[in-house]
């Protein structure tokens, strides 16, 4: 089975690079080998090596693990909590059209 190639727009390449290189400061700064970080998420190093280039082909959960054996999994909750843009649609009060009542057979 041949492998799909994950096409991002550059600005969020850009997004996952800083990403990964955030994870790798984040386990630089911690004093922590790749290797056992690796082996505490439960991923092979050339994965680690992946996240921390901030490939798109690595999964979310990937990620995620990462984060929560360096300590970081709370910051996801940070994710589109300040929805600015959701809010001010909110406040406009811009609701789905409602569709027009259905015409009764004589």
């Amino acid at each position: 089975m041949k492998s799909r190639k994950t096409v991002l727009l550059p600005s969020t390449q850009k997004i996952l690079k800083e990403l990964g290189e955030n994870l790798k400061l984040a386990r630089l700064r911690r004093k922590l080998r790749a290797e056992q970080v690796a082996e505490r998420a439960g991923i092979s190093r050339a994965t680690l090596w992946n996240v921390e280039k901030g490939a798109p082909s690595v999964a979310m959960g990937i990620y995620c693990q990462v984060l929560f054996v360096l300590g970081l999994d709370k910051d996801l909750l940070k994710v589109a909590a300040d929805d600015v843009l959701g809010r001010k649609l909110q406040d406009a009060e811009l609701l789905p059209k409602e569709r027009a009542p259905k015409r009764k057979l004589k």
